[in-house]
């Protein structure tokens, strides 16, 4: 698909080197100030090569992009923020890909330097995209960060962190970046070098007032102890996560790999509504020698409602602020049944709205919502988007009246549901989860490290009632993954069904996993028909060793068999 060209874009296309048209490559270089105009229209001059397969070439060194010149346009994006919270979620993105296809952006080693709130990159509508080989990074990353020098009965000294400006008024900090600013702090990290973890506790910025020593050097007095040791460093943020590291959506086969995210902006990288995402060998941590120990202001690999195959192999996840790789559908509420073949249907949760969740030819189940069982499954033969909340579903056929007297109903799209391959990935400094996954489709979760995440290494969930994500999962093995110190339990199976109306989740395996246990359980699990835990070693359970370190609830078809070491483990 040709992409017209602005008059901007047209100017700027000069700047660029097209080495022939028959190898496409569209050669960028580097650019003194602002780069995202010339990178932006190397986009569109690749749009003008239709569906035939083309390059954009970026050179080794600094890019630097600003949201004064990016591109902005309307896009809801799943488990971000609120109506109340970001009246206007309009998203301003250095690369804006739409309708293309057989598109690879090459960074060669370029560093991506953004500045002011930005959304990274957009894949809309687009088929076989490729990023690669680049860093990206920000000037004024929005998660600040203080270390502290010494602490005190009621007062502590903290050195701020060069990138996260500050000033200071009526006795208070006020952070602040290229078109932003903000003084009340949420969600506050804690990370310790010694242990090198990260964990959500006190707020320094509560209850407090400031002296400036000198230059980045801080005195803040409480009216208490503080909660701190001297070298450990505050991770600090607001609440709004009005920008994303980049989404993409509606988009088939599209590839990130060797791609360092060194600050992920303020949210991770979303796919919603697209198929087949390949996620290879990237790194999500601070750059070496930078001094900071955050590289997100939320989760890293966010995937909504998808299909096909999602593969994330051979990455890094460290310095989240929430979930590193989080896979789930959406539940959307049944409101009001409009006729027997129409469905008025509603996002529930805030942060999750405005965006087309079903498409001509979608197989959908509707699902009692405290059961979590499906009580039908039914095929879409239109959708339309009656607001940002609503969208009026007609089915091709029309419902039994016994689940139309029916209360309490979702509906979960089957048909973008994905199989999902995470293997030999490293997860740390993560103050929440390493992984969440609910899909019904195949899962294999193989050959990970999992050191020390404050809550479960793995959690299975699904609900109707809380953050709405859906659903069952029919097929998981999760072997050979190394859990080093984590929550317990370390894998958690946690269906959010408050009446039992028969197994939510099915045929779950749990083989040759190394678990060096911080708590006394490894597996929770709650109704699965057919689980199986066998050949995993089991280390460093504390206490007198007769604690079980695999819990069962609702269960059927449990095979046990795990090797005992350090005085635990069954057969």
């Amino acid at each position: 698909m040709a992409v017209k060209f602005s008059r901007t874009a047209a100017l700027l296309a000069g700047a660029l080197s097209i080495i022939s048209c028959s190898t496409r490559v569209i050669r960028v270089p580097l650019t003194e100030g602002d780069a995202t105009p010339v990178i932006q229209a190397a986009i569109e001059q690749a749009g003008a090569f239709g569906k035939r397969p083309v390059t954009i070439e970026l050179q080794p060194g600094d890019y630097h992009l600003y949201r004064e010149s990016s591109s902005s346009f309307l896009y809801h994006v799943s488990n971000t923020t609120s109506e109340s919270e970001n009246p206007d979620p309009v998203k301003h993105i250095c690369f804006w890909f739409k309708g293309m296809d057989n598109v690879t952006l090459d960074g060669n080693g370029a560093r991506l330097v953004t500045h002011g709130e930005l959304t990274g990159f957009v894949v809309d509508d687009c088929r076989n995209i490729t990023l690669r080989n680049f860093v990206l990074t920000a000037a004024d990353p929005t998660v600040t960060e203080f270390t502290v020098q010494e602490t005190g009965e009621k007062h502590m000294t903290v050195k701020v962190h060069p990138q996260s400006r500050y000033r200071i008024e009526d006795g208070r900090l006020v952070f602040f970046g290229d078109g932003w600013s903000w003084s009340r702090c949420i969600a506050p990290q804690t990370y310790d070098p010694v242990r090198d973890v990260t964990w959500r506790g006190w707020n320094p910025l509560k209850d407090y007032r400031v002296e400036e020593l000198g230059p980045g050097l801080l005195r803040l007095e409480y009216g208490r102890t503080p909660e701190a040791e001297p070298g450990q460093t505050f991770q600090m943020r607001d609440a709004i996560r009005d920008e994303v590291c980049g989404l993409i959506q509606y988009s088939d086969d599209v590839c990130l790999e060797d791609v360092h995210v060194a600050f992920a902006g303020n949210f991770g990288i979303v796919g919603q509504m697209s198929g087949n995402l390949s996620f290879r060998r990237l790194v999500f941590e601070p750059e070496a020698g930078s001094g900071r120990t955050c590289a997100g202001f939320a989760d890293f690999l966010h995937i909504s409602g998808c299909r096909g195959k999602v593969l994330v192999e051979g990455s890094k996840f460290s310095g989240a602020q929430d979930d590193p790789i989080n896979v789930h559908g959406t539940h959307l509420s049944i409101q009001r049944f409009v006729s027997p073949k129409e469905l008025k249907l509603r996002y529930m949760h805030p942060q999750t709205f405005g965006f087309q969740s079903f498409l001509e030819g979608n197989e959908v189940d509707i699902v009692d919502s405290h059961k979590l069982m499906p009580v039908g499954t039914f095929r879409v033969s239109k959708s339309e988007m009656l607001s940002e909340r609503e969208i009026l579903v007609t089915l091709a056929e029309p419902l039994p009246d016994e689940i139309m007297n029916m209360d309490d109903l979702v509906v979960e799209n089957v048909t973008y549901t994905p199989e999902v391959v995470i293997r030999n990935n490293t997860f740390s400094r993560v103050p929440t989860r390493g992984i969440l996954v609910t899909t019904r489709r195949k899962v294999l979760i193989e050959g990970n490290e999992f050191f020390r995440t404050r809550m479960s290494g793995v959690l299975i969930a699904d609900d109707a009632r809380s953050w709405f994500e859906s659903g069952p999962v029919r097929d998981v093995t999760i072997r050979d993954n190394r859990f080093i110190e984590c929550g317990t339990p370390v894998i958690l199976i946690a269906p959010e069904n408050d009446v039992d109306g028969g197994f939510v989740h099915r045929n779950i395996t749990i083989e040759k996993n190394h678990f060096k246990l911080a708590g006394p359980v490894a597996v929770s699990a709650k109704s699965v028909d057919g689980l199986t835990v066998r050949g995993n070693e089991f280390v460093g359970t504390p206490g007198d060793g007769r604690q079980d370190p695999v819990v069962t609830e609702q269960c059927r078809r449990v095979v046990r068999k795990d090797r005992k070491s350090g005085g635990t483990g069954s057969e």
